[in-house]
């Protein structure tokens, strides 16, 4: 079993270090992204790739 790595971003804002907002926007796809700075790093590492965003366009149709 791998040791636990520490987690990439904070998991609450107490864990924010001064100055930074827990909530933020993508710029990117305007998604609310949690975890300050980091978080977002985290998210844009993670949906908007070299390879794209990997999520699946859907369209609803009223």
């Amino acid at each position: 079993m791998r040791p636990q790595q520490p987690h990439p971003h904070p998991l609450t804002p107490e864990g924010l270090p001064d100055g930074d907002e827990w909530w933020r926007g993508c710029p990117a796809c305007h998604l609310p992204i949690q975890g300050g700075g980091a978080g977002l790093e985290a998210h844009r590492r993670t949906v908007h790739t070299h390879a794209g965003d990997p999520r699946i366009p859907i369209t609803i149709h009223l």
